[in-house]
């Protein structure tokens, strides 16, 4: 494999299962210069799997700043460098971003090698909307900080997604159903191990689990966003069916009578959907498209 001369590649690693390695990341730890790594003795197991010989450097969270710009100054040289973190990605939750800034300020290049990821197999297997989310990692230690975080995130709709140590998930949970309430939840233990676990159910029933089963292994928390009322649905409806009214309009319906095609489709009044194609319609151009009627019912 040909390396590009003074480039970082960022090598996704397995989250548990060793398998998990990607051909192409083998590859890439197998061809660079040298390999920094977040913890030698972990990726020392990594590279004796895989049969990798590379040069290996310690770089982690406690000596990064002063390491980064040693590796810029190799990459500077024509090496390449793979930066690996324990597991995962580099960056997500782990070190490396102030490796990553520093070789842009130089304009040197950075290239993604990717691999497994807690955050997205926890987002997958969750049984949660998967439609947007809100990743956060490991929520501060700090009571005021962690209060602050938890009340801005507590009128999210998006799912939320936190990573927890086992000897702070029961306080963490707690927190969450203190601040965001009895959400459905869905508890990722070990992700791709030996003893992999996917718990569902409300905050409270799994504070419950904990209680009676002391926690083990490293865990994913994947909570539901905050549910619109009804009140916010029915508006969210007549929303989107006055979005439909406006297509149609569009196409060359006139508005009444698309407003009227609208309501036997959605169960929602003429009246309303009308009344509310106005509204969007004015909202999104000061120029009326059409000449202004006076819906009747009929």
């Amino acid at each position: 494999m040909e390396m590009i001369k003074g480039a970082l590649y960022l090598v996704g690693t397995p989250i548990g299962n060793l398998s998990d390695m990607s051909a192409r990341g083998v590859e890439t730890l197998k061809s660079v210069d040298f390999i920094a790594a977040e913890d030698t003795r972990v990726t020392r197991n990594l590279l004796s799997r895989y049969e990798i010989n590379t040069c290996l450097i310690s770089c982690h969270e406690h000596n990064i700043a002063a390491k980064s710009e040693k590796i810029v100054s190799r990459l500077e040289s024509g090496q390449s460098c793979a930066f690996v973190t324990d597991a995962g990605m580099p960056c997500v939750s782990d070190p490396g971003e102030t490796l990553v800034r520093l070789c842009a300020e130089k304009g040197l290049p950075v290239l993604a090698v990717p691999g497994a990821s807690a955050l997205t197999a926890a987002l997958a297997v969750s049984g949660l909307s998967t439609a947007r989310f809100c990743f956060e990692g490991f929520l501060s230690v700090s009571k005021k900080q962690r209060t602050a975080r938890l009340n801005a995130l507590k009128n999210s709709p998006y799912t939320l997604i936190f990573y927890e140590a086992p000897h702070k998930l029961k306080n963490t949970l707690s927190d969450l159903l203190k601040f965001l309430g009895d959400r459905k939840i869905a508890v990722c233990r070990e992700l791709t191990k030996l003893h992999e676990e996917v718990i569902r159910g409300s905050v409270s029933e799994i504070i419950a689990r904990y209680e009676a089963v002391p926690p083990k292994g490293e865990f994913v928390l994947v909570v539901q966003g905050k549910r619109a009322t009804r009140e916010e649905e029915e508006t969210l409806t007549l929303a989107q069916a006055a979005e439909m009214a406006l297509n149609l309009r569009d196409d060359g319906v006139r508005l009444s009578e698309a407003a009227k095609i609208v309501s036997e489709q959605t169960g929602l009044r003429k009246s309303e959907i009308y009344s509310k194609s106005i509204e969007v319609d004015s909202s999104e151009s000061e120029i009326c498209r059409e000449p202004f009627e006076v819906y009747k019912e009929e």
